[in-house]
């Protein structure tokens, strides 16, 4: 297999001509149902984004056709469970494994329109949930408007690490930048996966321990910034000869969610709602994670003084370090999966707080690609809300743990955020797209 591989992506590389409906196919067959278990979508997709990012295709046309490619993948996988319904079950591999079906249906079943959201990022539940979704009769216009969500944060997670990596590797980028940048990320994939096997294995201090680990690699980031230019300078370099007009208009209504109107306003109608729904505890850990993090920015920024990128025509006059947005953000969506996996088993507590910082990072990659922080800057926040989140829920939950927030609670929240900041982000555009023109 790795043989084939290898010589398909040399042919790619040939004929750059087709590596556009290659991403499209594979992102198709990967989410596709059946052919999505099958097929090794994953390491191809990031190959082929490797091949895009080296010159061939720009970053919002390689994400724009994984996005189409997986959207047509779940419509017909949709289709197909509506047409077949309980025929589907003696369809070759699913006759020959019907547990395969029967994960899926279950937790369809248990978590409705949700679990198309997260069974987009868990690979056999993947190709499965919209045929099931299908299957079980969902209203089409339902399916649709859920399936173009998951699709859009599917290609950028899916895709953005292969486009970087590729344009990383054709960039002449800093000396010491591999270095730099191989000495942070490894610091914060060791943080991460002792928070992931501690909470696998059931540890009972897990919330101190990650509090502690990301308030060390915090410290050591806080107090290393000024030798980490290499880094800073390439990633910045990297994200901006990313930049188009089209991505452009995207990004600026992404990093929107992070301004801290939007974020006082999303974080009042959290704590309304816990308060109105009689959730004190929960409301108590809210507050605490959201006024604590954003007390330690305003200190931290006003303390290390460190300039902002000069990229803008008109640059911005506060500090840089810490970036509010990224804090901001990565403790709001933090906060939001950490209630989401009360009363669940350790793997689906993580998978919600892994779902709920894919929107937290596109905030933090978009302050970097707009020129407005360094890539230390929105690292630091995000290390800083995970330790005042993780602190603040291990005191909470001294005694006795969180219980599983009422579903109405989350019917009423999630809309209601999603139209906040759809409104803010269409009715700012103009004026933010001035701000942060070149």
């Amino acid at each position: 297999m790795s043989d084939w591989l290898g010589v398909w992506a040399l042919w790619l590389e040939a004929h750059p001509q087709w590596l556009g409906l290659a991403i499209w196919l594979v992102a198709c067959t990967e989410c596709l149902a059946i052919a999505g278990l099958l097929m090794p979508g994953t390491v191809l997709l990031f190959a082929l984004a490797v091949l895009a990012g080296s010159g061939v295709l720009t970053l919002w046309q390689t994400l724009l056709l994984a996005f189409l490619g997986g959207f047509a993948g779940d419509l017909l996988s949709y289709l197909l469970g509506r047409w077949q319904h309980q025929s589907i079950r003696r369809l070759p591999y699913l006759r020959e494994h019907p547990q395969w079906l029967a994960a899926a249906e279950k937790y369809f079943q248990r978590y409705g329109v949700i679990s198309l959201l997260v069974g987009r990022f868990i690979g056999p539940l993947r190709p499965l949930l919209p045929m099931v979704a299908g299957m079980l009769d969902m209203p089409f216009v339902r399916f649709v408007l859920v399936s173009l969500l998951a699709s859009a944060g599917w290609s950028v997670a899916y895709l953005l690490p292969g486009w970087s990596a590729g344009a990383a590797l054709r960039l002449p980028l800093p000396p010491g930048f591999w270095l730099q940048a191989a000495v942070v990320f490894s610091a914060i994939a060791v943080l991460i996966g002792l928070a992931v096997q501690g909470s696998l294995r059931g540890m009972r201090r897990i919330s101190q321990l990650a509090a502690g680990l990301s308030l060390l690699v915090l410290c050591a980031l806080l107090l290393g910034w000024p030798r980490l230019a290499a880094l800073d300078h390439g990633l910045l370099e990297l994200l901006q000869s990313a930049r188009s007009e089209h991505l452009d208009r995207w990004l600026v209504l992404v990093t929107g969610m992070g301004d801290s109107r939007v974020q006082l306003v999303a974080g009042a109608l959290l704590l309304a709602l816990l308060l109105c729904f009689r959730q004190r505890r929960e409301a108590v850990f809210a507050v605490a994670c959201l006024g604590l993090t954003a007390l330690l920015v305003s200190l931290l920024k006003n303390l290390l003084e460190r300039p902002r990128p000069q990229v803008l025509l008109e640059p911005l006059h506060s500090f840089s370090l810490p970036s509010g947005h990224s804090s901001a953000s990565f403790v709001f969506f933090l906060v939001l999966g950490v209630l989401a996996g009360r009363g669940q088993p350790p793997r689906w507590r993580i998978t919600w707080l892994l779902l709920a910082g894919l929107p937290a990072v596109a905030i933090a990659s978009s302050r970097v690609y707009l020129g407005v922080h360094w890539p230390t800057d929105v690292l630091a926040g995000g290390l800083l809300a995970g330790a005042v989140c993780a602190a603040c829920l291990a005191l909470v939950q001294h005694r006795e743990s969180l219980p599983p927030l009422p579903a109405r609670l989350w019917w009423l929240l999630l809309p209601l955020l999603l139209l906040l900041f759809t409104v803010y982000g269409l009715w700012h555009l103009p004026a933010a797209m001035a701000l942060y023109q070149r």
